[in-house]
């Protein structure tokens, strides 16, 4: 078994050890993996923060032993707050870019490590929590308004709707899973429409009656969720209406109540 950090802004993490395969997901910079199975080029890996597999190019992770991942997983994590900040490796003055939501371990007055590496960064950063939630979910929401749709995506140049959320409830202290149909098994059940509360998570099904989408509950009964691009719309008992298309785009199924 091998363990591993991604050490790159953004990754993409993919259905088939293949380029030319679907993206699944993405993986943030400070993100610990663990290789469970090798093919060539190509690692089946599974994120420590939501259990959720797929395969990764092998250049894009730098593989650490078992002491330093557990001094990782162990270090305190603060997040990134912007929607870009820049670190910069000391070691050659290499700098590169972080995107919100991305964990910085260990971190001491702008100054972190990953093995031998050493790192600085000059941005905001701060500590997950609940507090101020949900104010502080919609303040980070509203940065990414208008950023594309991409599925399998988790960053300002493109998320779907589940990686929307996640990234949100990730600088909540809450780590959701990563798939809507996951995160609708997660929190407390809210039986009526009436009895939600802002930052509650909305779930949509489709004709089949598969949970295909997910938003969360603002105020004046309003969503902010990726659809086409992150967006606010209208929602009721029902389910969202779109006003650009005059007519409801997704079909309510449940509510459900993480923090």
């Amino acid at each position: 078994m091998k363990f591993g950090i991604v050490e790159l802004s953004i990754i993409p993490v993919r259905k088939e050890p293949s380029d030319r395969s679907e993206m699944s997901n993405q993986l943030l910079f400070g993100d610990l993996i663990i290789v469970e199975k090798e093919q060539g080029s190509w690692w089946f890996i599974r994120s420590i923060s939501d259990n959720y597999e797929g395969w990764v190019d092998f250049k894009q992770i730098l593989i650490i032993d078992k002491s330093e991942f557990d001094r990782l997983q162990q270090s305190k994590v603060e997040l990134v707050t912007e929607l870009i900040e820049v670190v910069t490796e000391i070691e050659g003055a290499r700098p590169f870019p972080v995107l919100l939501g991305s964990t910085l371990r260990g971190n001491e007055n702008g100054k972190f490590r990953i093995g031998a590496k050493s790192y600085y960064i000059e941005g905001d950063l701060a500590t997950p929590t609940a507090k101020g939630f949900p104010e502080s979910l919609f303040e980070n929401a509203l940065m990414f308004l208008n950023a594309p749709y991409l599925w399998g995506g988790k960053s300002v140049f493109g998320m779907d709707c589940s990686g929307f959320t996640q990234v949100l409830f990730r600088l909540c202290g809450a780590d959701l899973l990563r798939d809507a149909n996951q995160q609708a098994t997660m929190g407390e059940l809210i039986s009526l429409f009436a009895e939600a509360k802002p930052g509650d998570l909305l779930f949509f099904d489709n004709s089949e009656g598969k949970i295909v989408h997910v938003g969360v509950l603002m105020e004046d009964q309003k969503i902010i969720h990726a659809s086409g691009r992150v967006r606010i719309d209208r929602v009721d008992h029902q389910g969202i209406y779109n006003e650009d298309l005059k007519k409801y785009s997704h079909q309510l199924r449940l509510i459900r109540r993480i923090l």
